[in-house]
């Protein structure tokens, strides 16, 4: 069968590729097409333009780039109905992706619409469900408490794990390697500095986490800063950081990434996926996050949670600390940073939260890429191939 799937953001990439290799383990003879990041590419998708001209968020953000946006959207909706898949599977970005999903709705009603991550209903704008069900057949749900919202938007949906639950993480070994290679002494803490995949983020959050971590210093002179970032950022996290008084180890590369998780005693991140990642790895984090003031009014108008870290909510606890908004401010981020490090009880805390969240997200069982595969195929009325 043709499978025609759109990742719109780093996130989006990863789920996409997880995806990529669950279908083809389950249809050998599958033609997958559309646009991806690297890990998508990397898995041979031949992406119909750069991925990362749609890795902006928040309304403010989003203003400069419409009509470039538009245009985008009405392009790949024209793809989408030349290619003639049997069925069209939307990744995380839903701005862009369920904008893609309606046009080609009204063109194609018969093709099969699969939306790969629910919208975040539970934590604002409910009526998002209702609207996607007017486009969408089919969710692929990454959190377990999410196919009844579905369901009851008139959707179905299934919950499918995340794949950082059964990713492999690096060892010891690695942990020790990667030290050696940039003269990290054995007993400094290794801090992670993890400020977004998006232009955007960076480039707010990048300082505020720079001076949280220049107190941290302060305070526990001996640690290291490492950065990890991805390709679409990483030309502005090298010239940000050249700026910095403290400045960090920036990495890139997949496995390098994974080595640095490995020795890390502690993060400081953006709200987001990488939370999960940081859970697999069992490091103690904090997160901040902040937008543009207009997305940052409006949004936390309408936020109905009081958390949006999702260790926190799969866990059912609040043992991760979140400064958003406002409260994003590098002081009292670097007294949670530090208690992070030194606390026994908070470590403790965390570590028991990660643990639970990787059991509910899914590990020890089926891939969730492998289980999305499924879930997509199940969604597929038999008999609908285009051939």
């Amino acid at each position: 069968m043709r499978y025609y799937l759109i990742a719109g953001e780093a996130s989006g990439d990863q789920l996409g590729a997880a995806l990529m290799a669950g279908l083809r383990q389950l249809d050998p003879q599958a033609q997958i097409i559309g646009i991806g990041g690297p890990a998508m590419t990397g898995l041979g998708l031949d992406s119909l333009f750069p991925m990362d001209e749609l890795s902006v968020m928040g309304i403010w953000e989003v203003l400069p780039k419409y009509r470039q946006l538009k245009r985008r959207i009405a392009q790949t909706a024209a793809a989408v109905i030349d290619a003639a898949p049997d069925v069209l599977i939307t990744i995380d970005s839903p701005d862009f992706g369920l904008r893609v999903a309606r046009l080609v709705a009204a063109q194609r009603p018969d093709l099969r619409r699969v939306h790969y991550v629910a919208p975040s209903v539970w934590a604002w704008r409910p009526g998002r469900a209702a609207k996607m069900a007017q486009v969408i057949d089919h969710v692929l749900a990454i959190l377990p408490f999410e196919p009844p919202l579905m369901q009851a938007a008139g959707m179905s949906c299934d919950f499918v794990g995340h794949p950082v639950a059964t990713a492999d993480v690096a060892g010891p070994d690695e942990a020790q390697l990667f030290r050696n290679a940039h003269g990290i002494a054995p007993d400094a803490p290794v801090v992670l500095c993890l400020p977004g995949s998006r232009r955007g983020e960076v480039a707010r959050l990048g300082p505020r986490f720079d001076e949280a971590l220049m107190r941290l210093r302060d305070r526990v002179p001996e640690i290291r800063v490492v950065l990890p970032t991805v390709p679409g950022v990483a030309g502005l996290v090298r010239d940000m950081t050249r700026r910095w008084p403290t400045a960090p180890i920036v990495i890139e590369e997949a496995e390098e990434k994974r080595a640095a998780f490995a020795a890390a005693d502690l993060a400081l991140a953006a709200s987001g996926t990488v939370s999960l990642e940081l859970a697999a790895s069992r490091i103690p984090m904090v997160i901040g996050y902040d937008m543009a003031p207009l997305s940052r009014l409006i949004i936390g108008a309408l936020l109905r949670t009081d958390t949006v870290t999702l260790v926190n909510l799969v866990s059912d606890t609040r043992a991760v600390p979140e400064f958003l908004g406002r409260n994003c401010q590098p002081g009292p981020i670097a007294q949670a940073l530090q208690d992070a490090l030194e606390d026994p009880a908070r470590r403790a805390a965390q570590l028991e939260a990660m643990d639970l969240t990787m059991e509910r997200l899914g590990r020890g069982g089926e891939a969730p890429g492998l289980r999305a595969a499924r879930s997509v195929l199940g969604a597929i009325p038999t008999g609908v191939a285009q051939g």
